[in-house]
């Protein structure tokens, strides 16, 4: 693993094949305005879940629309607000606040909010945790994200997304682009 520098207290890395072996808990990425802390790794429950705490700055989208194939995510809002919509319904939750997102069903998440917004994911089963460790590195500082890198890493995780459905999400809600 080469560290590439650090960003608001988050690791920036570059991610190497070995990932799943390598993969520490309190390890952090972060793309754009997503920030990913591996709490719990799946490995330390023989897969049956995984934990992550995610930031995501004020007025930025999460992450395209997509769905998961393979697990489904319960996310509990620790600080700010987190707006997820699924199935063309949204919901905010603020602090306290849960939002269960299951396997098949597309969703996005943002943050439309003033502040950053912090929140617990727990994946059910585990192992998409390495997702964000090996997704990290096709959003290079500076340059455009790596979409071909992009979609090879999703579908390794049985995630399909629909990217041109941002756009509108972006626009409504005042955000700024992935």
């Amino acid at each position: 693993m080469t560290v590439l520098g650090n960003y608001s207290n988050f690791l920036l890395m570059e991610t190497t094949d070995n990932m799943h072996e390598t993969l520490k808990e309190n390890q952090s990425v972060f793309f754009r305005a997503l920030g990913t802390t591996h709490k719990v790794l799946s490995k330390s429950v023989d897969g049956s879940a995984a934990v992550l705490e995610h930031t995501l700055e004020p007025k930025s989208l999460g992450a395209p629309l997509h769905k998961h194939t393979h697990e489904d995510e319960i996310s509990c809002v620790l600080e700010g607000q987190l707006s997820v919509m699924q199935n063309g319904v949204v919901k905010t939750a603020g602090p306290g606040e849960y939002i269960a997102k299951p396997r098949n069903v597309f969703h996005t998440f943002w943050n439309a909010g003033d502040q950053r917004a912090r929140f617990i994911e727990i994946i059910v089963p585990g192992n998409f945790e390495h997702y964000f460790a090996e997704l990290a590195k096709f959003f290079p500082a500076g340059k455009p994200p790596e979409f071909e890198n992009i979609a090879a890493t999703a579908k390794k995780y049985g995630l399909i997304i629909d990217p041109s459905a941002s756009e509108g999400i972006i626009r409504e809600y005042g955000l700024k682009p992935l």
